[in-house]
């Protein structure tokens, strides 16, 4: 029996790579997603798409969080995005999706929990690092047990992920990431201006 992976998918580049490794080494793959009430909606049509590419599970999980505002900044350089904390960084929110994701996990049995976060090239987020991730893991085993937490990306940088991307059969635009969506000539395109647009434009440069 294939091993059954629940991969925490909110349709960005870090994460559907996790997706699509997991399904490329032939597990019995599940795209968990969290509605939370984010702005950026859009993300879920595309985590759909990149489901239905190729015929993985998807699952969302309901939060009704008030949750607070944060300031978007835009035009950052990517120095200034890998050394200082976004204004726009919520705290504990990776906790908050690992708790969810441990709970739906002990709920379907699942053998291992993934999660696309990366401690290279990122805005200093506290719960996006090496640290904690190990803390989590140990109070997932002892809370859970039955499954283990996997972190495939925490030591890549974001043009590593992209070359990954591009040999699982991904695009530059197959995935989305901006926090700013606008709305032009009737399509939703991304504004290129805030951290995660810096960054996905950093990922792809030196793979396209």
């Amino acid at each position: 029996m294939a091993k059954k992976v629940i991969v925490l998918h909110s349709g960005g580049l870090d994460s559907t790579v996790c997706l699509y490794e997991a399904f490329a080494a032939g597990y019995d793959t599940i795209s968990l997603g969290i509605a939370y009430g984010q702005r950026h909606i859009i993300e879920h049509y595309f985590a759909k798409l990149q489901c239905d590419a190729k015929g993985i599970l998807r699952q969302i999980v309901q939060v009704s969080w008030t949750k607070p505002q944060r300031d978007l900044p835009l035009d950052r350089d990517i120095s200034t995005i890998r050394t200082q904390v976004s204004p726009a960084f919520l705290p504990a929110r990776n906790l908050v999706f690992l708790s969810i994701a441990s709970a739906h996990s002990a709920g379907i049995g699942a053998d291992e929990i993934w999660t696309g976060i990366n401690s290279i090239d990122f805005s200093g987020y506290p719960d996006c690092t090496p640290e904690f991730f190990e803390a989590f893991s140990k109070v997932h085993s002892i809370g859970v047990g039955n499954s283990i937490l996997r972190a495939p990306l925490l030591l890549s940088t974001k043009p590593q992920i992209a070359k990954r991307a591009k040999e699982l059969g991904l695009s530059r635009y197959d995935t989305w990431s901006c926090y700013q969506p606008q709305v032009l000539s009737g399509d939703v395109v991304p504004c290129g201006r805030c951290d995660a647009c810096k960054l996905h434009a950093y990922a792809w440069e030196s793979v396209d």
